[in-house]
């Protein structure tokens, strides 16, 4: 079976939705440019993963690798992720639900993962994790990743938020 894969002309949409999730993401964590580079990361698309990097249920999966400094420098090793971009799920996604529009749906992806990302490299969460603690850093992630694209003015991140409410934490007021 042949997946689905993004088009070229889906690359400059791909490109603008990085750009917007890496400044709001910055600019909500307060990162400098030097500190972005501390998290260093690559995004890959279904063209260039491996079979075994194929998802059939998720949007993006997140990678990690190590990046080895100077022999005479351990300390300088820098993990380095890889976001791997499922495009067949997310064009399948786009496709199933008219109101779903690429550019704020890749936004939200990208600013999820790049979340997971800083988390990683602040050690506020460990890479591997399983269980009960994967759903509630996926929850403390998409409920951060709310808080970063909540006040974004683009066309259709509205719908795009209210999709992913139900994965956040809800807080309840018992009176």
């Amino acid at each position: 079976m042949t997946l689905r894969t993004f088009k070229k002309s889906d690359f400059a949409t791909l490109s603008e939705a990085l750009h917007v999730a890496e400044d709001k993401t910055s600019d909500f964590f307060r990162f400098s440019y030097d500190l972005w580079k501390r998290n260093q990361y690559d995004v890959k698309t279904v063209k260039s993963l491996p079979p075994d990097d194929l998802n059939t249920y998720a949007l993006a999966v997140l990678k990690r690798g190590t990046r080895k400094g100077p022999a005479s420098l351990k300390s300088k090793d820098r993990n380095f992720y890889f976001i791997c971009l499922q495009d067949h799920q997310i064009l399948e996604a786009v496709q199933r639900d008219e109101e779903l529009a690429l550019l704020p749906f890749l936004t939200y992806i990208f600013t999820h993962e790049l979340v997971h990302i800083v988390r990683f490299g602040s050690f506020l969460q460990r890479y591997e994790v399983s269980g009960a603690n994967r759903e509630r850093e996926e929850q403390i992630v998409h409920e951060i990743t709310f808080d970063i694209l909540k006040d974004l003015s683009l066309r259709k991140m509205d719908y795009v938020l209210d999709v992913y409410r139900g994965h956040r934490i809800c807080e309840v007021n018992l009176s």
